[in-house]
């Protein structure tokens, strides 16, 4: 398939970007579960591409799913097109429970160097300034998968020290009743199985160190520099890995989501305006 248009390398926008990013992380032969937004077209673009043989769950219970146009949210009817199971929610999170899905794409209101993620208040529990949506299956998701991949705004109220309230756990999570930090592993004993591997931001791609998990900057977008990045975390970010700028979205990533699978724009903006983001509705 030749690319026809977009056809230059260098016509692509934010949105562009974060998404190639994120489908870059997909390995062939993995089993995916996907949440709304842009993982949808993530995962899709990598099975097109790099990854023909993964399998799709979706969050409202299909498996295996092979929609032949872009599902406008995980409970669309196009997501149990030529899928090898369709049954609900409550069987999905099963899955995952008994250790099949390798890779979970998630979002988050803060999350902290640790990669533990906030989605439910900002401020104290019983007091919130602001009560968010809430846990829904981020936590379970991010409990179970042997990787997941986080994908947010980068602002310096969401990169943030200490997050307000756990609903997620990173790396290194506190340990009940005594709010000790302790490590994944160590907390997860038998049941563990892997953990947060990447964040990709509106700024950049970051990733944790094997031995402390502690966030990195691993590479930054165009237009921004990892000592601007490390100037919107709230903590003392590592700058000191980083490989370079986010390799950018070649011509056929761009016609294959353009022009093939997100026709409608239903999550990515045709806009010549690099700057912008992603329609995650």
């Amino acid at each position: 398939m030749k690319p026809t248009k977009p056809g230059r390398d260098n016509d692509y926008t934010l949105a562009d970007l974060m998404t190639v990013a994120a489908s870059r992380e997909v390995r062939d032969g993995e089993i995916v579960f996907a949440g709304m937004g842009m993982p949808i077209l993530a995962i899709m673009l990598a099975k097109k591409l790099h990854a023909p043989n993964l399998k799709l769950i979706f969050e409202a219970g299909t498996f295996d799913s092979n929609p032949k146009a872009l599902p406008t949210s995980v409970g669309d009817p196009r997501c149990v097109t030529a899928s090898s199971r369709s049954s609900g929610m409550t069987e999905a999170f099963f899955l995952a429970q008994r250790g099949y899905v390798d890779l979970g794409f998630l979002t988050g209101v803060e999350i902290d160097k640790y990669g533990n993620v906030n989605t439910t208040v900002i401020g104290d529990y019983l007091d919130p300034e602001i009560r968010l949506s809430g846990s829904g299956g981020n936590p379970d998701i991010c409990s179970f998968a042997r990787r997941t991949v986080y994908i947010v705004l980068q602002e310096p109220r969401r990169f943030v020290e200490q997050v307000s309230y756990i609903t997620s756990p990173g790396w290194r999570v506190k340990k009940w009743p005594s709010g000790e930090f302790v490590g994944r592993r160590e907390l997860y004993g038998d049941a563990f199985r892997g953990g947060p591997s990447a964040v990709i931001s509106t700024a950049g791609v970051f990733r944790f160190h094997e031995d402390t998990g502690i966030m990195y900057l691993d590479t930054y977008h165009p237009q921004h520099s990892p000592k601007e990045i490390a100037g919107l975390c709230l903590f003392d970010l590592d700058i000191s890995r980083v490989r370079g700028e986010t390799p950018p979205p070649t011509a056929e990533e761009l016609f294959l989501m353009h022009e093939v699978l997100d026709t409608e724009e239903l999550f990515l903006p045709r806009s010549n305006d690099r700057a912008a983001v992603p329609n995650n509705r």
